[in-house]
């Protein structure tokens, strides 16, 4: 096996850079099972991020394994201007397992791709055009993705695509305009809408959010403000898009995340571990929005949308959900999580905030939990020690929260392995 520095300088040669958080530097990964990963050197690490949540389930779980060999040995890549059949057995599973009237799904490869085929669903369908999301979101790094992904990554793109917006997010710990969540009676949403209203040059299309901002830092909104955006959407004849490419698929100890409050969506993407680690996005909506956009000649496609290697590992990946009941897994597993977190904030100034659910949790660090101004080198600083002390986890909003997506495979004593490792970063740096 080639070396680790042997690796990197090669890679300093020819592998493009630009990653989200790093670039140019190790460690280099070559193998993973379960909850952990192993570098080139035969170094071993907690994987606090599933990879880039994508590998939820585990990493290798066999049944991916299996679903992938079984593809390998009959047919890897369909014509996708027809059907296969792993699509059709995917699309059946799915369509069960949501609720009515969500059943029609298509099949693409990435939470980016996912995500414009539901925008241009609600465009065509509503015969509007803007589309709106809020301040902290992440919906991925395509054109028009990255023109509604107000979480970072913009500068030096030019200016954002014609017809997005953003809303004011419901980030009850730095309220965008200064009310406490126990008395504000959601009002982010009616400035939002206001602002909205006055913006729109023709009938707008959709609002594109997800039901927990991940990568904008764990910010889970009020109760309420899920069915009363549902609410304001539809009053403008809107379609309420979920991304639940992050949150959904057992994660957060429900199979989807918007069951916590009841609220169907119009359209429903789906990423990340839907694949068990193997590409796979997924776009979900009623039979009667399908109906009426391929009537008027609505087409997305890709070389490998529909795959049926991909579509057998998300296949895979639903029944191991239901057969293991990983989102039980992940209710009893984030309560641990969680209680050590508390612990840590209970002992440690610089924990602002704890917050998150299941097996998608954070925590927010300020410098002062008065004026909770965000730690953010101190942030990175531990991150740097905590990676160098086996953890891997996400850094986000500049360094001021530390994101934790343990997969389902994990156990309780890697969460004390993990959390002691995060407890020692904590005592270096933050106190």
């Amino acid at each position: 096996m080639r070396s680790e520095a042997d690796l990197l300088e090669s890679a300093r040669r020819f592998s493009f850079g630009g990653r989200m958080d790093k670039s140019g530097v190790g460690p280099v990964f070559v193998r993973g099972s379960g909850s952990e990963v192993e570098d080139a050197n035969g170094r071993r690490y907690l994987d606090f991020n599933s990879g880039q949540m994508c590998a939820w389930l585990g990493h290798n779980h066999p049944a991916i394994v299996e679903a992938v060999s079984e593809a390998c040995s009959t047919l890897i890549h369909a014509h996708s201007s027809y059907y296969n059949d792993k699509e059709i057995e995917l699309a059946e599973r799915l369509g069960k397992l949501l609720p009515e009237p969500l059943q029609k799904s298509m099949f693409l490869q990435s939470g980016a791709d996912a995500n414009e085929a539901a925008i241009n669903i609600a465009r065509k369908y509503t015969g509007g055009f803007e589309v709106v999301s809020p301040h902290v979101s992440f919906h991925g790094m395509s054109d028009t993705t990255r023109s509604l992904t107000y979480a970072g990554w913009h500068a030096g793109y030019g200016p954002p695509q014609a017809g997005t917006m953003a809303m004011l997010a419901p980030y009850c710990y730095r309220c965008p305009i200064g009310l406490e969540p126990e008395t504000c009676e959601i009002a982010c949403l009616d400035a939002s809408f206001e602002l909205i209203d006055a913006q729109t040059t023709s009938r707008p299309a959709a609002v594109l959010t997800e039901p927990l901002f991940s990568a904008g830092g764990v910010i889970e909104p009020p109760q309420g403000w899920l069915p009363t955006l549902r609410d304001k959407c539809h009053e403008r004849g809107m379609l309420l898009i979920l991304d639940e490419e992050q949150t959904g698929l057992g994660k957060l100890g429900s199979m989807f995340a918007f069951e916590a409050e009841g609220v169907v969506p119009d359209i429903i993407t789906l990423a990340k571990h839907f694949g068990g680690g193997v590409c796979i996005s997924s776009v979900t909506t009623s039979a009667e929005i399908e109906e009426a956009v391929v009537a008027d000649e609505f087409i997305v496609t890709h070389s490998h949308s529909n795959d049926p290697l991909a579509c057998a590992a998300g296949t895979a990946t639903l029944e191991v959900l239901e057969q293991e009941d990983l989102a039980g897994k992940a209710r009893q597993l984030g309560d641990y999580l969680k209680s050590k977190l508390n612990g840590l904030a209970a002992r440690f100034e610089i924990i602002g905030d704890v917050r998150g659910r299941g097996l998608l949790q954070g925590i927010e660090l300020v410098r002062d939990r008065r004026e909770r101004e965000p730690a953010t080198a101190e942030g990175k600083a531990i991150a740097e020690r905590c990676l160098h002390s086996g953890l891997i986890f996400s850094v986000r909003r500049e360094g001021s929260v530390l994101r934790f997506v343990p997969p389902a495979s994990t156990t309780e004593d890697q969460i004390d392995q993990a959390m002691e490792i995060l407890d020692d970063a904590l005592e270096e740096v933050g106190r």
